[in-house]
């Protein structure tokens, strides 16, 4: 399970956001897979972006599966009851937090509302498996997963992205990861300053 907290690469996952609903206009589902969730903050931190640039109608249609290895920890629980520490929504903005987050029944900690919670299913799911969870997506998020792996398993699991993902799909990653050379005529880098890639081919 990979360490995270909310908004961290916002730029990143801005950028993902503006093209993949450009790329998905006029799609009846859209879906994002976000691989290595660790316990959700990357998850609903991709719906609050989506929820702030999508109009109300294409919000409804957006899914997004989020999936981790690391059953010792409860992710899916602590997913599904979305409820978090005020430390780890520090670097949330005050109109977002204000917005997307109310006060939980245990002190000190708040929820996602139910508007973002609606949007996202969980599963375990370990990705050295090379089993994509589904197939179709527009967006796949993979971040801070990656420096766990082997080389060849990177590249392997790349490999899986790729078939994961719809034609023209995109794949976001943090800012050190880099595409191994096996797999770099599968992903077109679509912005200078962050990790952002389309699918190339089929």
């Amino acid at each position: 399970m990979a360490f995270t907290f909310f908004m961290r690469d916002q730029p990143t996952l801005e950028h993902a956001a503006d093209h993949m609903i450009a790329y998905a206009s006029g799609r009846s589902r859209i879906k994002i897979w976000d691989a290595g969730c660790a316990l959700g903050q990357e998850t609903y931190t991709i719906a609050m972006i989506f929820a702030e640039k999508m109009n109300s109608f294409g919000f409804k249609n957006l899914r997004i599966d989020a999936t981790d290895y690391d059953s010792a920890n409860n992710f899916g629980d602590v997913v599904k009851a979305a409820a978090y520490p005020y430390e780890e929504l520090q670097r949330t903005p005050v109109p977002l937090f204000s917005k997307y987050f109310e006060p939980a029944e245990k002190p000190g900690q708040h929820r996602v509302v139910q508007l973002l919670r609606d949007r996202v299913t969980f599963q375990y799911h370990d990705l050295l498996s090379l089993k994509p969870v589904g197939n179709d997506y527009c967006l796949v998020v993979c971040k801070n997963v990656m420096l766990h792996f082997q080389y060849k398993e990177r590249v392997e699991v790349f490999r899986m992205f790729h078939k994961a993902l719809a034609p023209g799909g995109y794949l976001a990653t943090e800012n050190t990861q880099k595409l191994p050379q096996e797999v770099a005529h599968l992903f077109q880098q679509v912005v200078p300053d962050a990790q952002l890639y389309k699918k190339v081919g089929d």
